[in-house]
């Protein structure tokens, strides 16, 4: 099920699974996964997109693998906000994970402005070659997409006294 609303889906979330936190590009999709604690992100793999069906079955695997209870993905929005034809194509790839028996899921979005640059200057700043951030970036870029909404997790569940 798709919620909009933070709030919403971590009441949605069952107890102690993760989450996998999916930034989804045109020809990869950068898959991260938090603890059971939803405390911390770690960058796991980079998926070579080709069929939808079988994007969806690796994710599937993931998902059992991992214990995984919800999924945000990145949304790529206009620096000025606005959604553009890449935030369509996310909102559909969300839509048809959610009619699969695997992925049914709670599933959210997070604005993943900048993400990607964000990555690649901690990847600079860690001095990895150029070879190995381009084999990284999009589950790094996943990482930092999945712990925005972690720390949005830990402040609204501060403000309720969870």
């Amino acid at each position: 099920m798709i919620l909009e609303d933070t709030s919403d889906f971590i009441a949605a979330l069952p107890p102690l699974r993760g989450i996998a936190g999916l930034d989804l590009g045109d020809k990869t999709i950068g898959v991260a996964v938090s603890d059971t604690f939803l405390s911390v992100a770690t960058p796991l793999e980079t998926i070579k997109r080709r069929k939808f069906t079988l994007d969806a079955a690796r994710l599937a695997e993931i998902v059992a693998d991992r214990r995984i209870g919800g999924l945000v993905l990145g949304l790529p929005r206009n620096m000025d906000g606005s959604e553009g034809p890449r935030c369509q194509s996310t909102r559909a790839f969300a839509r048809n994970l959610e009619k699969l028996d695997g992925l049914a899921l709670p599933l959210t979005f997070w604005d993943e402005r900048l993400s990607t640059v964000a990555a690649e200057r901690a990847l600079l700043e860690a001095d990895t070659s150029r070879k190995r951030r381009a084999e990284v970036i999009d589950h790094v870029a996943a990482g930092y997409i999945l712990q925005g909404l972690l720390d949005r997790i830990r402040v609204i569940r501060a403000q309720e006294g969870l």
